[in-house]
């Protein structure tokens, strides 16, 4: 009797198997031989939404940022180096930074046709200050549109975290990376300024996807990877110890696509690769160069230091343009200099080796620095993942490793790479056995990647002085840390519209950090720093950035005032 009936169902299996083409009939109707593909497409339509809405409200966070935000202290110089590479097309300002950030913020300047004039002399600074404040120009509309390209690449990198993570975890973990990346405060932050931490980071992370891509058919993606490795080069320097990075994982992806080649093959096709990754990197270069002046003409506006030593040839021998290496030139001078650095309420003159691992713990979320570590561990744990490993985990370490090297704490922008390689790499979470029954597999990941969004939408908008929970929030950064990592001069227009809501009238004083005029805001203030202290009566207003460095006189000031009111998370307004 049963195995009559196994029979029977074996039977109606059968005839309800479609028949291979080419057989004794014709090939079945598509329609009818697969009644349930409609319904399979239906599935599929959930990941491409919520890639969708994750980028959106992402979108949303950035543009209301950059509208809210007036120009931080690196903007102006940027913007108005782009307008010269528009209008004069000229390598004079800003020789520190390769021009490729500036031009994609050109896009956006273009739009907004401001007021230049190219004969204005002064300092990189001051020209910037000028075409905002002094040119007859409205700061607000032309910031907003600087900073739109670098808001529109930053969602693009966000499809590069998803298409990524997906390829090595699948859909799930690919909607994980994303949601992690799009709720980065960090990244969100810089995201919606015109300038070029977010950019450089971003060509890094997809060259690497690229050069992983490159596994299965190195001939396409292998330039593609170079491309993606120029353009950051080409943006930021700090981007340059990710070439020697990229070309021995290009090495590393061609030997896997060649495993069937005897060795010595092998190793040729390997090192071929890795010439085809510096060639087409260092070309992107020259062409980002040729770009803005066909005759390359160099006349920088400041002076630009002799570097000596290993330094100095190094920079000599490099195949790039003279605007370029005057750049490291430049870099290396500021290298040199004694900066200030501000970590958990202590100021200091020189760097701390360990200062950007500390303020990345302050500044990325719990749930991304736990998912990310966990991810890691199965990256390299899991036998499925393991050949991932060294393209999600090598460049982050490298670059991170190098930029802890440097002498200017001044912030986590100098490691954004770090939130965006977490991300991706915390995909690899999903593989590890969850203890719970079988329809709730993902819920652990789930409710952590939930705490991220909370934790950032609640900091909203006030992105840029973020601190997770554990180290007291946006409110507690500026006890901890200072600069770009809380107060970068976002907050002149909303110090205005709070001293015209609650203070009209009143006298105040100001201490401010930043590129911004407060006279353009409304702002009638004077310098308490300038006067004895017992001239200063009413109402003291000192950004965070400078409180944090307070000596002498002003930290005086300071302790013999009340604190009545914050802006921002960035500065704070004292009763005298």
């Amino acid at each position: 009797m049963m195995a009559h009936e196994q029979h029977t169902a074996q039977a109606g299996r059968a005839v309800l198997a479609p028949e291979a083409p080419g057989a004794d009939g014709p090939p079945p109707a598509p329609a009818r031989a697969r009644p349930y593909a409609w319904l399979r497409r239906r599935r599929r339509w959930p990941v491409p939404l919520l890639v969708a809405l994750l980028l959106a409200q992402m979108a949303a966070a950035m543009v209301t940022t950059a509208v809210q935000q007036t120009p931080t202290i690196d903007e102006p110089v940027y913007v108005a180096t782009a307008t010269d590479y528009l209008q004069e097309h000229r390598l004079r300002y800003n020789p520190e930074h390769p021009p490729l950030g500036k031009l994609l913020i050109a896009a956006g300047v273009a739009v907004a046709d401001p007021h230049y004039d190219p004969s204005y002399t002064g300092t990189q600074g001051e020209v910037g200050r000028h075409l905002l404040y002094e040119s007859g120009n409205d700061p607000g509309r032309l910031m907003l549109w600087a900073r739109l390209p670098v808001i529109a690449l930053t969602l693009l990198f966000g499809l590069v975290v998803f298409a990524f993570a997906r390829e090595v975890v699948g859909g799930s973990g690919g909607l994980v990376a994303l949601a992690l990346y799009a709720f980065s405060p960090d990244v969100i932050a810089h995201g919606s300024l015109a300038t070029l931490d977010v950019l450089a980071a971003g060509f890094v992370l997809t060259s690497a996807w690229l050069v992983w891509r490159a596994r299965r058919r190195p001939r396409r993606y292998l330039p593609l990877a170079a491309a993606a490795l120029g353009a950051a080069v080409a943006t930021k320097m700090s981007a340059l110890p990710a070439v020697p990075v990229v070309m021995l994982l290009a090495v590393v992806s061609v030997w896997h696509a060649r495993h069937e080649a005897e060795r010595r093959r092998k190793v040729l096709l390997g090192l071929a690769g890795a010439a085809v990754v510096a060639l087409v990197a260092v070309g992107v270069v020259w062409a980002v160069y040729l770009a803005v002046d066909p005759r390359l003409r160099f006349t920088p506006a400041d002076p630009v230091p002799a570097v000596h030593g290993l330094r100095g040839r190094v920079t000599d021998l490099l195949p790039l343009p003279d605007a370029y290496r005057a750049g490291m030139r430049v870099q290396f001078g500021l290298e040199n200099y004694p900066w200030q650095g501000y970590l958990f309420g202590h100021l200091y003159t020189g760097s701390l080796w360990y200062y950007l691992p500390a303020a990345l713990l302050v500044k990325t979320p719990l749930g991304l620095l736990a998912l990310g570590a966990a991810g890691a561990v199965a990256v390299v744990a899991a036998r499925r993942l393991r050949p991932a490993a060294p393209y999600l985990l090598l460049p982050p370490a490298v670059l991170l490793a190098t930029a802890m090297t440097g002498s200017r704490d001044f912030g986590t922008r100098y490691a954004l790479f770090v939130p965006m390689f977490l991300a991706v790499a915390a995909a690899g979470v999903l593989t590890w056995r969850w203890r719970w029954p079988g329809w709730l597999p993902g819920l652990p990941v789930g409710l952590v990647v939930l705490f991220v969004a909370v934790s950032s939408l609640w900091t909203f908008p006030y992105y840029l002085p973020y601190a997770n929970e554990a180290f007291g929030g946006p409110a507690n950064t500026h006890r901890l840390l200072h600069d770009s990592n809380v107060d970068w001069g976002q907050d002149l227009g909303r110090l205005a519209d709070r001293l015209r809501q609650r203070y009209a009238g009143e006298r105040v004083w100001l201490v401010y950090k930043g590129s911004g005029v407060p006279s353009s805001y409304g702002i009638s203030a004077s310098d308490p720093r300038k006067v004895p202290m017992d001239s200063v009566h009413g109402l003291l207003v000192v950004s965070d950035s400078a409180a944090a460095k307070a000596r002498g006189g002003l930290a005086e000031l300071i302790d013999s005032s009340r604190p009545i009111d914050q802006v921002g998370h960035s500065i704070t307004l004292y009763r005298r």
